[in-house]
């Protein structure tokens, strides 16, 4: 039995998967590196609260894209995991016959898999959000399907499903894709050799293990394919339906549309700090209460386009205020201005946004984990952060998968 998995993170933000990973399994995962570089920013928040809360790893404040081959060479990680940005994956053949990107963040998928190439982990766990298996909108499904052929010409397997944390008891609704690849020559991959795509994916996979779904497709949505060998050919010409969960093996994968079996969520009242305990400033005046009635409100508004081309935007109402026996809506990294998505509360008749507290809780993280930076910052990472409570269980389930 392996005691324990030594562990790179990637795009480690303020360590979301090493809070989740060492909550799972006491001493089973040892993160040794970890890399966090913001880029344009000369303060480096999200890097400074990782060091100060893990300074027993070497922890790498520096562009992924300048760390040589010898130097991720020493990280002699067993798992490598990351949330990583998905702007663009679209590849080219350079004339030199070699492989190029287009897409500035793009590139950084190239820097998981050229780090995958030089430490050669057992295993992969990555984040992203949702819309990856649909992207881009004019050749829907090829971003995803570069990152599953890239992941078979290395010798893995790849299973994902999307998971809305509410779904599964967390406290806030934020739908993200998981990505989990495991080494096809290893003893671990050997557990699966014998079972169909559809035992993995409904009850045998590390997914449907930890967060159960309906054994049955949604709408009959189900479907396999094989992909193309040629990763240029797959940028240039390839499109698929990728449904939330999934299989890769071999490059043949298979996709299905499955429905979660839901579990009693965290409700934003049951996160919130006591009243007589928060700051005035997350209480607001009139005239910005105003202003987010304004903005939560209907509307249809008039717009010109660059070559004058005039269309009317149109926009839905929202409630006043956001419920408080339901989960929170998704954090976004504008959390805390003045504007629609931000969460607006009421209580005893007085109008307030979340604090930065709330706000780590309601990703999982310890009270003022991010206590050291300015609030615009700590609403920053949060909203870029994930739910350390869907990582927890994730590991849960590959400590049992590798124990058994």
């Amino acid at each position: 039995m392996q005691q324990n998995l030594k562990v790179l993170e990637l795009f480690a933000g303020v360590g979301g998967f090493r809070v989740g990973l060492e909550n799972s399994v006491d001493g089973f995962y040892q993160t040794l590196w970890s890399n966090q570089w913001e880029p344009s920013r000369k303060s480096q928040d999200a890097f400074e609260c990782y060091n100060k809360h893990f300074p027993d790893s070497l922890n790498i404040n520096e562009d992924i894209s300048k760390v040589t081959n010898n130097r991720l060479k020493e990280f002699d990680a067993d798992l490598i995991v990351g949330g990583f940005p998905c702007q663009d994956y679209s590849v080219a053949r350079s004339l030199s016959g070699g492989m190029g990107i287009q897409g500035k963040k793009g590139v950084l998928f190239w820097e998981i898999v050229r780090s995958v190439e030089a430490i050669n982990p057992q295993f992969l766990l990555l984040e992203n959000v949702d819309r990856l298996l649909k992207s881009p909108a004019k050749q829907r499904g090829r971003d995803f399907a570069i990152m599953l052929a890239a992941f078979n010409k290395l010798g893995y397997s790849v299973e994902w499903r999307v998971i809305n944390a509410a779904d599964y008891g967390q406290a806030q609704r934020r739908r993200r894709v998981f990505i989990f690849a495991y080494k096809n020559n290893t003893s671990f991959a050997s557990k699966f050799h014998s079972l169909s795509e559809d035992e993995i994916i409904y009850s045998k996979g590390i997914f449907a293990r930890e967060f159960k779904i309906e054994q049955i497709p949604y709408k009959n949505r189900y479907i396999t394919g094989t992909l193309p060998e040629d990763i240029v050919n797959i940028s240039d010409e390839y499109s698929t339906t990728i449904y939330n969960s999934g299989i890769m093996r071999d490059g043949i994968f298979t996709s299905i549309d499955t429905i979660p079996i839901y579990e009693q969520p965290i409700v934003l009242g049951d996160i919130l700090q006591d009243s007589n305990l928060i700051s005035d400033k997350y209480f607001l005046p009139e005239e910005k209460i105003k202003k987010f009635q304004e903005l939560r409100g209907a509307k249809k508004v008039s717009r010109t386009t660059a070559d004058g081309h005039t269309y009317t935007f149109s926009e839905g109402s929202m409630s006043e205020t956001d419920v408080l026996d339901k989960p929170g809506r998704t954090m976004l990294t504008s959390e805390g201005s003045v504007n629609r998505s931000t969460h607006l509360i009421k209580i005893d008749d007085s109008y307030r946004i979340l604090t930065p507290i709330e706000c780590e809780r309601l990703n999982g993280f310890p009270d003022n984990w991010t206590a050291d930076m300015a609030d615009r910052m700590r609403y920053f990472c949060m909203g870029n952060a994930l739910v350390t409570g869907i990582i927890e269980r994730i590991g849960r389930q590959l400590h049992q998968l590798i124990t058994e």
